[in-house]
């Protein structure tokens, strides 16, 4: 049985609709009350958008109903599906904790309660019955305040045990204002040891000054789309990209998904590591098998490019502390078993 790894999925668009609907009728949610009943919801909530502005949005109805009560419901059916439906043996769950704290506290009380939120996250991720390794990514958004973002890295450097890395969300297109204060920012986490990713040239967000304190690259495809004279730099950094196959068709970043054949075909070229990824796999309805089959039958990529990208999946995961992916542990255990 193949085993995958998943490295960019947000927990606020990891919500299958079903659940989702399920939760707001059982706590009794005003929002239930704007759809006449799930069908309608169920699209609402899937629908392509036309600008990754007007996809985010999304993003907030979920955060809303995300509290530190409601966590542990939302997250145990994660892992469920994410070991049952997906084979995932590794996953990482990216979020800003910030908008998982009670809104009607003031920000020093809710920068306090982040901490009570990553311990959640933590706790309700480690599951028995589905044993998925897993770490937390937290982001740092376009939209919060300094202090917070500041505050997001310290808490990072916190709690190791259950945070891997930061990342920087929100939409790159508005990050030109204020990008002397997120490389500080960068520089900061890097001085803690903090690994980091940032969505970065996902649509309009062309900001080269931030890829040397990056890890990885969320998303990154308008680098070999637009400006594929970065690639020898990303290359020579050992940078993998995140690729996330359906988002761009539902953020109209892209309007066929072949159109990606070209981000594949450099990164191959230019030894660009690419992983493969949902991002927000409620929102899009979607499943990383999928993404890979999707990708398979419409000629993006081939077996070897798939496999060179499940292989990279587990050699760029921040939290996987083993040399080899879980495929060739299994394939060893069972030759040592048959000798």
């Amino acid at each position: 049985m193949a085993l995958y790894a998943e490295l960019h999925r947000h927990l606020g668009g990891s919500v299958v609709p079903r659940i989702l609907w399920r939760y707001l009728e059982r706590s009794e949610s005003d929002l239930i009350e704007r759809f006449s009943d799930y069908p309608e919801f169920e699209d609402f909530y899937t629908r392509p958008r036309n600008t990754l502005d007007e996809y985010l949005e999304l993003h907030t109805i979920v955060e809303g109903v995300q509290t530190a009560e409601a966590l542990p419901y939302f997250i145990y059916r994660l892992m469920r599906g994410a070991y049952i439906f997906e084979n995932l043996a590794y996953l990482e769950l990216r979020y800003t904790p910030y908008f998982r704290t009670n809104p009607n506290l003031d920000q020093s009380r809710r920068i306090e309660q982040m901490t009570e939120i990553a311990q959640i996250v933590g706790r309700s991720s480690r599951l028995k019955e589905y044993p998925i390794v897993s770490s937390q990514i937290l982001c740092m958004h376009s939209k919060l305040p300094y202090e917070v973002n500041r505050a997001i890295v310290d808490l990072a450097a916190q709690m190791p045990e259950n945070i891997c890395a930061i990342d920087l969300a929100g939409g790159d297109a508005y990050y030109g204002e204020r990008m002397e204060e997120f490389i500080e920012l960068f520089e900061y986490a890097r001085s803690l040891n903090i690994k980091a990713t940032c969505h970065l040239y996902e649509t309009e967000g062309h900001y080269p000054e931030l890829l040397p304190f990056l890890n990885r690259i969320g998303h990154g495809i308008q680098i070999p789309l637009r400006y594929p004279h970065l690639l020898k730099e990303v290359a020579q950094r050992k940078q993998c990209l995140e690729v996330c196959p359906t988002t761009y068709l539902k953020t109209g970043t892209l309007q066929e998904i072949r159109q990606l054949k070209q981000v594949f075909d450099q990164c191959f070229d230019a030894g660009v590591d690419i992983a493969i990824c949902t991002d927000n796999a409620g929102l899009n309805d979607v499943r990383l098998p999928f993404e890979y089959e999707t990708l398979l039958t419409q000629d993006v990529i081939g077996f070897e490019e798939l496999q060179a990208c499940q292989d990279a999946a587990f050699r760029h995961a921040f939290a996987w502390q083993y040399a080899q992916r879980p495929a060739s542990l299994l394939d060893r255990l069972l030759k040592s078993e048959a000798s």
